[in-house]
């Protein structure tokens, strides 16, 4: 974005790394099978919720309003918890990538609990 304008959240370390981290789970998720057409459409959701989230929430004035975002994005990251759980059991990610997915999710989780702070 060379020469462009850039947004506050973009500036925000924890919105790289949930970029990222969002985009090596959906790329996960959009190769399952047809019939597990609910938990890819949950783990895409939770994990595009948190990058948006905080994108949405920088923008909002009050501190009031930008905890509320921070929170959601804070809440789709546990929800990835007992999705990768999930993923795990039905053998769509080995235990070393559930294990490294995890261990992100915390630390997202504490950046945000920061932000929220």
């Amino acid at each position: 974005m060379e020469n462009q304008e850039r947004f506050i959240f973009e500036d925000l370390r924890v919105y790289r790394r949930a970029l990222d981290f969002s985009l090596q789970l959906i790329k996960v998720a959009i190769v399952l099978p047809r019939e597990y057409g609910r938990i890819r459409d949950q783990v895409i959701g939770a994990a595009s919720s948190i990058p948006l989230n905080l994108a949405e929430g920088s923008g909002r004035v009050t501190e009031k309003d930008k905890k509320n975002f921070y929170r959601m994005a804070r809440a789709s990251a546990f929800e990835l918890v007992p999705l990768l759980d999930i993923l795990y059991e039905f053998q769509f990610v080995d235990k070393a990538l559930r294990e490294q997915f995890r261990k992100e999710v915390v630390e997202i989780s504490k950046i945000l609990a920061t932000l929220m702070r």
